[in-house]
C-alpha cells in the first residue's frame, strides 16, 4: 500500500438510498473503526480525491451528479460501490426510474455488498482499492517516463 503513504482522500455520494449505508461510511470514517489510519481522508472535493466511494442506487435525476464527479476526479482514480444498491440497484431495483447500479453510469472498480454495508467490509474494500490506486499509479508514472 504504498500509496497509502500518499493519504488518499475520498469523497462520498448518496445517490438514492435509504441512508443506512451512509450511516455505516460514516461509522468507518469515526474513531471507532478509523479509516484514518489507513491515510484516508475525507473530502468535499473532487478534484482533490482518489477516491469516490458510492451509495445507494443510481436514477434519472443523480446519473448526471455521479458522472459529473467521476469526470472531475483526477487519474489515477478508483471507484467503490458500498451496499447491495449502489452494486445492483438493491431493493430498489425494479422502481420506474432506477437504472441499477453505479456501473451503468461509471466504471466500479471495487463492489461491496451489504444492506447496509458493514464498516469492516467498508475497510476492507477501501484497502482493495488502495491497492489498485497503487497500480494504476505506478503505470500512469511508467507511462510518464516512456512518453
Amino acid at each position: 500500500m504504498s500509496f497509502a503513504t500518499k493519504s488518499p482522500w475520498v469523497i462520498h455520494y448518496d445517490a438514492s438510498s435509504c441512508n443506512g449505508c451512509d450511516i455505516e461510511v460514516l461509522a468507518a470514517l469515526c474513531p471507532g473503526f478509523d479509516l484514518e489510519r489507513f491515510g484516508i481522508v475525507n473530502t468535499g472535493n473532487p478534484k482533490h480525491a482518489d477516491i469516490f466511494l458510492v451509495t445507494g442506487s443510481v436514477n434519472e435525476r443523480n446519473q448526471h451528479v455521479v458522472k459529473q464527479i467521476y469526470d472531475q476526479m483526477v487519474e489515477p482514480k478508483v471507484v467503490v460501490a458500498c451496499g447491495i444498491c449502489a452494486c445492483s440497484g438493491g431493493i430498489f431495483h425494479d422502481c420506474y426510474n432506477i437504472l441499477g447500479g453505479v456501473d451503468k453510469v461509471i466504471p466500479v472498480d471495487v463492489y461491496v455488498p451489504g444492506c447496509a454495508v458493514r464498516p469492516e467490509a467498508l475497510i476492507d474494500g477501501v484497502v482493495q482499492a488502495l491497492d489498485i490506486l497503487d497500480q494504476r499509479a505506478k503505470a500512469l508514472e511508467a507511462k510518464r517516463k516512456g512518453a
